[in-house]
């Protein structure tokens, strides 16, 4: 009788599920606690801590649909601004196989979401992802491994780092961090403790807007990697920084012939492009009924042109919140440059931009 409950538990669940529609269980689960929905991932934060003036540390204790991750990869995590529903890419920065959740995020200027999260107090509640990226450690582990990142690109190679250190990689590990100062030097002790935990782990700061207090000053260069890791054309090197630290390393390692051995994560995208005095053609809102002449600009504008509020993220084609259904028409991929013209297509209105007449299912 005991072994039949689960099942008939499942079964009073699937009732009240078809009994609440349209709206579904977890829409009045939420009413009385937003962790107990099920079809959806929820995060609950339970530490807040500030490394530095423009950064926020936060732990997230998921709830129970929560699946886990691998060391670099990232979620997308929702908040809730004026009503708004806003989702970014974050990637946790713990060990792998933990139960909860680290995230620090920079605070842009010009950044609503990052601004908002500034202020998450103990409580706030958000929404997660299941975790993406292919950007992880391979299986088996190399025997020599290079972490290297600039600013708050830390995350998810600071994650790697966790891992290993966990695991008790028998290989040798540097981690090179480039910092503006030392004042802005994110997990400063966290890295110490690691290095002291692991005696392969070494720890290398560099700083680029200062002539004291680190390992090694100035941008990098060739010099700073045989400096941090003498042995580097024998590793593996996991990169994620600013743009010009990518773009200096990718520069080197292709000089070497190692492009194969570094592998990267953005967290910045590319600009996009597009040419609006070739636009022609209309787009169709058909669920709005709006319509506009096409502008040549990204959907996602020309919606928000046209007074229409689709939901969206980070406007860059990474977190795919402002995906939409294209029912007629041709898009072209800002990003890709690829043009795609088949009918009932999911697309990106943020980096799709019209070719001719389009209509969008919003």
């Amino acid at each position: 009788m005991t072994a039949l409950l689960p099942r008939r538990v499942r079964g009073l669940v699937s009732l009240a599920e078809a009994l609440l529609t349209p709206h579904g269980a977890d829409r009045y689960l939420e009413l009385v606690d937003p962790m107990l929905v099920r079809r959806e991932i929820r995060g609950r934060v339970t530490a807040v801590r500030h490394q530095t003036p423009d950064t926020v540390t936060f732990t997230v204790r998921p709830s129970r649909a929560w699946q886990g991750f691998r060391a670099g990869q990232y979620v997308r995590m929702q908040v809730e601004i004026d009503g708004v529903r806003r989702t970014r890419c974050y990637s946790p920065c713990g060990a792998q196989g933990t139960g909860d959740l680290e995230f620090t995020v920079k605070a842009d200027p010009k950044g609503l979401v990052s601004r908002h999260l500034q202020d998450t107090a103990v409580g706030a509640v958000v929404g997660l992802s299941p975790a993406d990226g292919e950007f992880t450690l391979p299986s088996p582990r190399p025997d020599r491994i290079v972490l290297m990142s600039g600013g708050s690109g830390i995350t998810p190679v600071l994650a790697m780092a966790r891992t290993l250190v966990a695991e008790g990689h028998p290989g040798e590990i540097v981690f090179l961090h480039y910092s503006n100062t030392p004042a802005d030097a994110l997990y400063r002790e966290e890295l110490a403790e690691l290095a002291a935990r692991h005696p392969a782990f070494r720890v290398v700061h560099a700083h680029t807007h200062a002539r004291s207090g680190g390992d090694l000053h100035g941008l990098f260069s060739v010099k700073h990697l045989e400096k941090a890791a003498p042995w580097f054309r024998e590793a593996e090197t996991f990169l994620c920084g600013p743009a010009p630290l990518m773009a200096a390393a990718r520069e080197l390692f292709e000089s070497e012939g190692l492009s194969a051995q570094l592998h990267t994560e953005e967290f910045t995208a590319a600009p996009l492009t597009f040419a609006a005095e070739a636009a022609e053609g209309r787009v169709r809102f058909a669920r709005s009924g709006r319509e506009c002449d096409n502008s040549g600009k990204p959907l996602l504008e020309q919606a928000e042109d046209a007074g229409l509020t689709p939901e969206h993220g980070c406007r860059m084609g990474i977190c795919f919140s402002c995906t939409q259904l294209k029912t007629a028409g041709r898009v072209r991929n800002a990003r890709t440059g690829e043009v795609s013209g088949e009918e009932n297509e999911e697309i990106q209105l943020c980096v799709s931009v019209p070719v001719g007449d389009v209509e969008i299912d919003a």
